[in-house]
């Protein structure tokens, strides 16, 4: 387990980074995590006294690392861009688990599957969670057969989201 105080940071203009609030993980602090790793991966730990649910960590270049600090985590430690705040993190052995849902109806669509297959695993990680975050039976439904016909489509996560046709 690693300590170390940051400030929060926002990125004004770094491509699809652009308005993203976030925590930097120093080479150091990311080489001890996860020696030598140049791809994301997954920690949990503590902001603050706020529990961190397991999370990816990005790269950035050189060995350093950001946390994006999303909407509900900006709402749970009550801090904003410029504040200081406390970081508790280790490494997350368990890997994510793909939505089974998700993941059968793929095995019934050759096409779809061979495009998810070709994905990254971090990119074929955003369909899923897409669908997870669901609230509703419906809604979940939904989310996979338009996940399943973006990817027989050949479409990544980005083109499927902007995509109003589907």
């Amino acid at each position: 387990m690693i300590y170390y105080k940051t400030i929060i940071k926002k990125f004004k203009e770094k491509g699809e980074k652009t308005g993203w609030t976030y925590i930097d993980i120093p080479f150091e602090i990311a080489n001890q995590l996860q020696p030598n790793c140049k791809k994301s991966f997954r920690v949990k730990g503590k902001l603050d006294e706020v529990i961190l649910k397991p999370i990816s960590i990005l790269p950035m270049g050189e060995g350093n690392f950001i946390l994006s600090l999303n909407l509900t985590i900006r709402k749970q430690i009550k801090k904003q861009q410029g504040e200081t705040i406390a970081v508790i993190l280790e490494l997350e052995e368990k890997q994510y688990q793909l939505n089974e849902d998700f993941i059968a109806c793929l095995n019934d669509e050759p096409k779809a599957l061979k495009h998810f297959n070709s994905l990254t695993r971090s990119h074929q990680n955003y369909f899923s969670k897409w669908i997870e975050t669901a609230k509703t039976i419906e809604t979940k439904t939904n989310r996979i057969v338009k996940a399943v016909n973006a990817l027989a489509k050949g479409w990544n996560y980005a083109e499927m989201i902007r995509d109003k046709g589907l």
